[in-house]
């Protein structure tokens, strides 16, 4: 295949119909910068997950005895409460279970509060014995949280359980949706993508039918003839790839990452793993619609 009549055929298109292609390439350009994106969402989502789940931890609050709740009839926690607590979590059944616990005093607790909510007015309301003492539990298996609630739920001394996890969930259903809907934006600009491809494509095949058919009589194959169209549309994904790659670089790696927010975050390596399925998706796409697009110039 004769790559320097390839390219002069490309030229050639994009001579004649500079307009349409700028737009073809635009928006194949921007629908296939959604995917990237959407993909490295979600490896991004990935990656927190693994880190925040394996962090989270299950917090046994004990009765403090000054705001009350329907667990703490009885008062405060006694001190022999307490210690039965921490029996439970050492034994047999809880044991092997537990990575690792510490006891959070409400002197603890209050210490924490007040760093968490530094200049807020609220520090101001609020004292120590207003706050839970709280045993702060890492399981093996996180996803095991359940055994930890059913063993406390109703023991004297214990105010509630709470699941960190919970909290997590909440926020990646929110990323997942908003992953989902950038893979609906880029499917429709797909869409729309396609068309405008299949249009431009169109006029050019029928402005150049009679170059077309001497190209067939001489034995020209269909590939040969759809390899410019389908270049147009690898030359937008490459721009859409090198978009994607300058977005980790520049901001994921060169801002988030020196933020300092305790997790990983995509890294380059992530980049090059999505810019070939953006290149395959654009390759395929320009395919397809050179395919349809040209099908009756392709018939001699």
């Amino acid at each position: 295949m004769r790559f320097a009549l390839i390219w002069s055929e490309v030229g050639q298109g994009l001579r004649r119909n500079v307009s349409m292609v700028v737009s073809v390439v635009l928006v194949t350009f921007i629908s296939l910068t959604f995917v990237g994106a959407a993909a490295l969402l979600q490896l991004q989502i990935g990656q927190m997950k693994n880190y925040w789940y394996d962090r989270a931890q299950v917090a046994i609050y004990l009765c403090n005895g000054t705001v009350g709740s329907e667990a703490c009839v009885g008062g405060a926690a006694t001190p022999e409460q307490v210690a039965a607590v921490e029996a439970q979590l050492t034994s047999n059944t809880l044991g092997p279970l537990v990575d690792k616990y510490y006891y959070e005093s409400q002197e603890d607790a209050y210490a924490k509060f007040q760093e968490q909510f530094s200049g807020n007015s609220l520090v101001d309301y609020v004292t120590p014995d207003l706050l839970n003492q709280a045993y702060w539990v890492n399981l093996k298996d996180p996803s095991q949280s359940d055994v930890l609630q059913e063993s406390f739920a109703g023991m004297a001394g214990v105010d509630s359980v709470v699941d960190q996890r919970r909290f997590l969930d909440q926020i990646f259903t929110v990323l997942n949706t908003a992953s989902i809907t950038a893979i609906g934006i880029a499917a429709i600009m797909l869409v729309a993508a396609s068309l405008l491809i299949s249009t431009t494509i169109r006029l050019s095949a029928f402005s150049r039918r009679r170059e077309l058919g001497i190209m067939r009589l001489v034995g020209a194959s269909n590939r040969f003839i759809q390899t410019p169209f389908v270049l147009e549309g690898m030359f937008a994904s490459l721009l859409a790839g090198a978009v994607v790659v300058g977005i980790v670089q520049f901001f994921v790696q060169g801002y988030l990452a020196q933020s300092q927010l305790g997790f990983s975050f995509v890294t380059l390596s992530d980049a090059f793993i999505v810019v070939p399925l953006l290149v395959a998706v654009g390759v395929v796409l320009a395919g397809l619609s050179a395919n349809i697009a040209i099908r009756r110039h392709l018939r001699v």
